[in-house]
């Protein structure tokens, strides 16, 4: 059995089993799968704002927060006993697009030169962590959704919003890898 789990699972499988969370979702709870709205559950949750962003029931969604917190436990399970930190396996040009960059051979999920401690205070590692994740969380919340809720969810539901969103997170994705990445790796 801990031979299934140790190798990565092909996409024939994951995929269905991800796709089958869309429907258990509505029928057996009438709920939509997304993640990028579990922060601001846990703030209207634990702060005491007056905003009117953060005042609503927010116990109609802990159902959310129970399953973020299975995503985390799941994470943590697969990188301490599943060997999860460690780097899926790159093509030649994979390795050659990341030598070009500077960065040793990837034998581990994250690059050290970006996102070991050691690396935080480099301007190429707090360029990637800060504007990275403002641009992340700015366009989920303008998007009003994450990719796995737009791509999984709202795609499933037939929504046209979720349709233009895809493709702008498909297009913003491959802007920035071809070009603006580039220029942060040779900082």
């Amino acid at each position: 059995m801990m031979d299934v789990l140790m190798q990565p699972w092909p996409w024939y499988v994951t995929g269905p089993l991800l796709g089958l969370m869309v429907p258990l979702l509505l029928f057996l709870g009438n709920k939509e799968f997304g993640v990028s709205s579990s922060l601001q559950h846990m703030c209207a949750a634990t702060l005491p704002l007056k905003a009117g962003y953060f005042r609503y029931n927010w116990r109609d969604s802990a159902w959310n927060l129970v399953m973020m917190a299975g995503l985390i436990l799941g994470a943590a399970i697969a990188t301490i006993y599943l060997d999860g930190a460690s780097a899926p396996a790159l093509s030649e040009g994979g390795h050659a697009l990341f030598a070009s960059w500077g960065l040793e051979p990837v034998t581990e999920l994250q690059p050290r030169e970006i996102f070991a401690l050691e690396s935080i205070a480099t301007p190429r590692a707090l360029i990637s962590l800060i504007l990275g994740g403002f641009l992340v969380g700015f366009g989920a919340r303008y998007a009003n959704g994450c990719t796995s809720g737009h791509a999984i969810m709202g795609l499933s539901l037939l929504k046209p919003g979720s349709l233009v969103a895809v493709i702008g997170f498909f297009i913003g994705g491959l802007l920035v890898s071809h070009f603006v990445l580039p220029w942060v790796m040779t900082l």
